[in-house]
């Protein structure tokens, strides 16, 4: 079976499996394999979109279902299969007009199926869509994008960002979720769609005991999965906002191979 048979760890991609390489280091990769060779289930918990996760897989070795957009999906690239996806209600168009309202200098991405549409899109947009490597459609109102919209992000700087999320939590906080995935990237989904959520639905498809549960995350949009494992790990470049929860314990950078790093703290605790 294997010492890792039962032990299930999961990982968000940009900024922690991967670093400013944005490529997976041999050390990681070997350490997965390791891992997976000795019974333990591997896989990833992105912000990122079928659509613009898609170019990664070759890369990474898994052998689970994958989180997307922050937890509005749950995709098995073995059986090119999706398995869960939520969306945002129909009143998101009229909502965003009142944020637009609001913040007349905010810009967005917004997922529909396999497409990305931009509203006002800024230079956070187009590096956005340069790191993911895809393309987008802008349009220059909401209600040209078609529906339904699996999550929007909001780009600005994060003074902006910060102020959008408190309108959104004090107005619609029984609606959406909203949570930065990095400090220029506020992400919107629907209640209830978050890593968080969706790695606990994953635990369950695998029959695997929240007892041996690992996530390693470094920002706002993974503390939801952190505090639901039996460890949340997080890189020792993360945000200071994850850093500091008591329930989150540091390793090494994302640069320097913090998967390596935790599946060797494993190792000794099994």
């Amino acid at each position: 079976m294997g010492k890792f048979h039962g032990v299930l760890l999961v990982s968000d991609f940009d900024d922690t499996l991967i670093g400013s390489s944005l490529a997976l280091s041999d050390e990681n990769r070997a350490a997965i394999l390791r891992f997976m060779k000795e019974g333990g289930r591997f896989t990833i918990a992105t912000g990122r979109s079928h659509l613009t996760f898609v170019p990664q897989v070759p890369m990474v070795p898994m052998n689970a279902p994958v989180v997307l957009s922050n937890g509005a999906a749950l995709y098995d690239f073995q059986t090119d299969r999706l398995l869960f996806q939520s969306t945002l209600p129909t009143r998101v168009v009229s909502d965003l007009y009142e944020v637009i309202g609001q913040f007349p200098d905010i810009g967005f991405e917004a997922y529909h199926g396999e497409e990305m549409y931009a509203f006002q899109p800024n230079q956070i947009t187009r590096n956005h869509a340069k790191k993911v490597g895809i393309s987008y459609t802008t349009c220059t109102d909401p209600a040209q994008i078609p529906q339904p919209l699996v999550k929007v992000i909001f780009q600005q700087h994060t003074g902006l960002l910060r102020q959008v999320q408190a309108y959104i939590r004090e107005r619609w906080s029984d609606v959406y979720e909203i949570i930065f995935s990095n400090r220029h990237l506020l992400e919107l989904t629907a209640l209830g769609s978050t890593k968080g959520e969706q790695v606990r639905r994953l635990t369950r498809l695998l029959s695997i005991d929240l007892a041996h549960l690992y996530c390693v995350g470094d920002n706002q949009n993974d503390l939801p999965m952190l505090e639901l494992a039996k460890i949340g790990f997080c890189p020792a470049d993360a945000a200071e906002e994850v850093q500091s929860k008591p329930f989150v314990q540091r390793v090494s950078s994302s640069d320097d191979h913090c998967i390596a790093d935790v599946i060797s703290r494993l190792t000794q605790l099994y």
